[in-house]
């Protein structure tokens, strides 16, 4: 349940799955043909794994890099309750505040907290002993027993045991955020036996990757948590079983971590060569501008960079034409996910999807792209983009099996190429456009009352954009212009950070800017984004408020997909009914990961396939001040 990378505009919060594709003996999901109890070290969604038994490191580490330095960053991916630009608990897992960077474990881009398992980053969807030891999978599929390692403990000196894992797995089950407690409907619970065995049970018709997910919860203590309010904001830090602990903070301004010296599970296959530096800090800043200052001065050493007007521009200050600051253009494997102004489908202004496109048919792609961001984006038409899950052409057979029993509740464009957002002339005004835009309006029941559009009710249409930041003031205006050109009155609402999150969760908003990413074995996860029990759950990600039973009918076939052209399918006919639907007006993308940093690291010579590596595989230079 990790959550996003930010893309040009503002960062914004990504659901990411587990990732995809493998190669050995894995428990994968449970199928008709299971006779016997199988057992592992490592867990796939299909059943393939990459690495055996006795792999001694992951092949995109040095297993010998030296420890040592400090690395700086902002945060660029959230989970739980976490907020880009501030925070004031250090509890990431609950509805409650402001989440820290940092906190929590590995799946969650957390320094603080183990798991029972870990993902390998060159693969999309493969998971590997942390504190399990070894994993095996009853014949039914519904019973995931894990015997843990006796050497596992908390920074206090105190053993990981059954009973931690399963108070962890069970408390976020109850009382976790939505986001994660919505992702383990279908987890019936953890049990203890004894110190070392836990026996996490599932309903027979839970999701493909459920168990991977369970695997790869935070794991904290039992007996901490026993005095104290889990759903509570906190300031105080938690025992930790991860790498690292709290060291110091400032709220709002920064969060810093020490290297735990004495942790318990650094020679293990998939920690070695990993969590090199001593200290680990996040920096946060209110304004972007601001934070590229800092940068540009040494505050923190580390920066992915999202906006492509700095990047063309803005890296002609001393310490980048010295060589004190490199930079680099590193691959994005992953899909490349949802970015766009979602449209809060529960306000009856946004019910009829032609009044959606019409507003969609406002914003001119190609004139910003060109004009603002130096033409370094394509621009995003599927909920699958940069992906081999992305619907093209007429549907295939599979998916016309899928999508021919809802015909009669489908759209008829389903059925032939899917839609896409039309190319403009890039004048920033495509009169063609704004043409069929007013024609949409029409048909919907709109009428002009001199240079104002009324809906059927005869309310005046008015769009607001949500924004915790300035940054997308430049791309949203000339969207807004030529919305008032449609009688459309359209303004921009910037609200401080902690009223924008609860402002989401609350779902009160038109039209706000997200990114979810997608992983490249999609599962569980997209039930967060789409379902309907989603949309009626306060703090979930389906913030369009899609409810739609074919939409859910997909999903079901999506997470029970056995085999990978079977899941292909499943996902491209999503894609087909989301993007029938119109409930975004699509952004753009970028296949690859800009990113600056202070010439005082070593990396790897290539990064994992599947992240940017950082800060977990890179190390300080030798002599280096980090």
């Amino acid at each position: 349940m990790t959550r996003t990378r930010r893309f040009d505009p503002p960062r914004r919060a990504v659901l990411a799955g587990l990732g995809a594709v493998g190669v050995a003996g894995a428990i994968g999901m449970p199928t008709a043909r299971a006779a016997t109890e199988a057992t592992s070290h490592g867990l796939s969604i299909f059943g393939d794994l990459r690495y055996g038994a006795d792999f001694p490191h992951f092949d995109y580490v040095r297993p010998d890099a030296p420890k040592g330095g400090s690395f700086s960053s902002q945060i660029a991916t959230v989970a739980g309750n976490q907020n880009f630009d501030t925070f004031n608990t250090l509890n990431i897992y609950v509805l409650k505040g402001d989440g820290a960077a940092g906190m929590g474990a590995p799946g969650d881009g957390g320094l603080t907290a183990a798991s029972l398992m870990v993902r390998a980053l060159d693969e999309p969807d493969a998971v590997y002993g942390y504190v399990a030891r070894s994993v095996s999978r009853s014949v039914d599929g519904l019973t995931y027993t894990f015997r843990l390692r006796p050497e596992a403990r908390f920074d206090d000196g105190a053993r990981v045991t059954a009973a931690d894992v399963a108070f962890s797995h069970n408390i976020l089950k109850t009382k976790g955020h939505p986001r994660i407690s919505q992702a383990l409907l279908q987890f019936e619970g953890s049990e203890a036996e004894g110190d070392d065995v836990v026996r996490a049970r599932f309903a027979p018709e839970r999701a493909r990757d459920l168990p991977l997910i369970v695997a790869t919860l935070p794991i904290f203590s039992a007996a901490y948590d026993a005095t104290r309010d889990f759903e509570a904001a906190s300031l105080e830090p938690p025992p930790s079983s991860g790498p690292y602990r709290v060291s110091h903070f400032e709220v709002g301004r920064f969060v810093a971590f020490q290297r735990l010296r004495d942790f318990w599970g650094a020679r293990l296959p998939v920690n070695v060569g990993q969590n090199n530096f001593d200290e680990v800090r996040f920096e946060y800043f209110r304004d972007r501008q601001v934070a590229f200052e800092a940068f540009k001065a040494g505050v923190f050493n580390f920066r992915q960079e999202f906006t492509a007007r700095i990047w063309a521009t803005g890296y002609d200050f001393p310490a980048a034409q010295d060589g004190r600051v490199q930079r680099a253009v590193l691959p994005d494997r992953t899909p490349s996910g949802m970015q766009g102004w979602f449209f809060n489908t529960r306000r009856d202004k946004f019910k009829d999807p032609r009044i959606r496109e019409a507003i969609g048919l406002a914003f001119d792609f190609e004139w910003t792209n060109a004009t603002i961001m130096y033409g370094a984006y394509a621009r995003t038409a599927s909920y699958f983009e940069n992906s081999d899950l992305k619907a093209e052409g007429r549907p295939s057979e599979g998916e016309l099996a899928l999508l021919a029993p809802h015909r009669a509740s489908l759209a008829p464009e389903v059925f032939g190429e899917p839609w896409s957002p039309p190319r403009s002339d890039g004048s920033g005004q495509d009169r063609g456009l704004l043409r069929r835009a007013n024609e949409l309006l029409r048909e919907a029941g709109c009428k002009r009352d001199g240079s104002v559009l009324k809906l059927p009710s005869g309310e005046p249409l008015a769009v607001e954009f949500l924004d915790f930041q300035q940054t997308l003031q430049p791309h949203t205006q000339p969207f807004i212009r030529n919305l008032n050109l449609l009688g459309i009155a359209g303004a921009i609402r910037v609200v401080d950070p902690a009223q924008y999150q609860r402002r989401l969760e609350d779902f009160d908003f038109d039209l706000v800017t997200q990114r979810f990413s997608n992983s490249p074995t999609p599962g569980e996860a997209l039930r967060q984004l789409f379902s309907a029990r989603a949309a009626a759950t306060r703090g979930s990600q389906n913030i369009a408020g899609i409810a739609d039973p074919v939409v859910d009918a997909l999903l079901d076939r999506i997470v029970a997909a056995e085999d990978r052209p079977a899941l292909v399918a499943a996902c491209r006919a999503l894609d087909r009914v989301l993007r029938a639907g119109r409930y975004w007006v699509p952004m753009w993308y970028r296949g690859s990961n800009p990113i600056a940093y202070w010439d005082v690291f070593e990396r790897p010579p290539e990064p994992p396939a599947y992240a940017l590596g950082a800060p977990q595989t890179w190390w300080s230079k030798a002599g280096a001040r980090g």
